[in-house]
């Protein structure tokens, strides 16, 4: 696999020289357009709102938006104005403790592999953000764009994951919050016991996208049938150990109540 970018961690007089990989895929089924007369591709025109007339692409520019149907056009030249020098450094701006970032900041992982020369600093960043259990906010700048991004100690190597910048995130107070309503202590010791049942060792590997599964299964079925329809059966959700908590726990207590209120009967010996 190649690098997408190589270059230097800096912090202080420190340099480390590094090449980022992508540390995720997506491999998403690419569909095209087809009419169904003879499954010709239908492409896509670049039509104007105004006269519905197509626009060759010298006769495109780029314009923002600053009022509903009024614009201001950016040229080459003003985007060059805001150019950000690529330095080909990850430059570190401060260490901080992972607890005190807000998860929803973080975005996509790649993995660091420290490159010749660099062996012996790449190791002791590691160790000593382990250590320390924190992590390094630094700025990148990758193709042109600068990025906000943490390197993170992962096992026996360094991975820089892009942040999005807290200004991009949609403030929480937009969303409907649940009324506050103070659970009484049996119902925490019940909710407690149920997350402890349904509890296990993390094993990613037993996760998997039923959906892209069953419809390569649907594409490889039509390739071999072309002609059958409705082989291939369609994705069903199977029962799952998914459970309504507030339901549970609603009946839970419903049963707690209707026992106490209920004669006491006399136990039977075990045989």
């Amino acid at each position: 696999m190649r690098a997408i970018w190589n270059g230097t961690i800096s912090f202080g007089l420190v340099s480390i020289p590094v090449a980022l990989f992508p540390a995720t895929r997506r491999e998403e089924l690419k569909f095209r357009l087809l009419r169904a007369s003879d499954l010709s591709p239908v492409n896509y025109k670049r039509v104007a709102e105004a006269d519905g007339k197509e626009v060759p692409w010298d006769e495109i520019v780029k314009g923002y938006e600053y009022e509903k149907g009024k614009y201001v056009v950016l040229k080459a030249e003003d985007f060059a104005r805001v150019d950000i020098e690529a330095t080909q450094t990850v430059e570190i701006v401060e260490f901080v403790r992972l607890t005190e970032i807000n998860p929803l900041l973080f975005h996509k992982p790649y993995f660091m592999e420290v490159e010749k020369g660099g062996e012996k600093a790449y190791g002791l960043l590691r160790l000593a953000l382990a250590e320390s259990e924190k992590l390094a906010v630094a700025k990148v700048v990758i193709k042109t764009r600068q990025h906000l991004a943490a390197i993170k100690p992962q096992q026996r190597g360094l991975m820089l994951e892009l942040m999005h910048f807290p200004e991009d995130l949609l403030d929480v107070s937009e969303f409907k919050s649940p009324p506050a309503v103070a659970p009484s202590k049996p119902e925490i010791a019940m909710a407690t016991q149920l997350i402890e049942s349904m509890s296990g060792k993390w094993n990613p590997a037993k996760y998997k996208d039923d959906y892209h599964q069953v419809l390569e299964q649907v594409i490889k079925e039509k390739l071999r049938h072309p002609a059958k329809r409705g082989s291939t059966p369609a994705l069903k959700h199977k029962p799952s150990n998914v459970i309504d908590l507030v339901s549970v726990l609603q009946q839970s207590i419903r049963d707690a109540r209707g026992t106490s209120h209920a004669k006491p009967r006399s136990r039977r010996r075990a045989a």
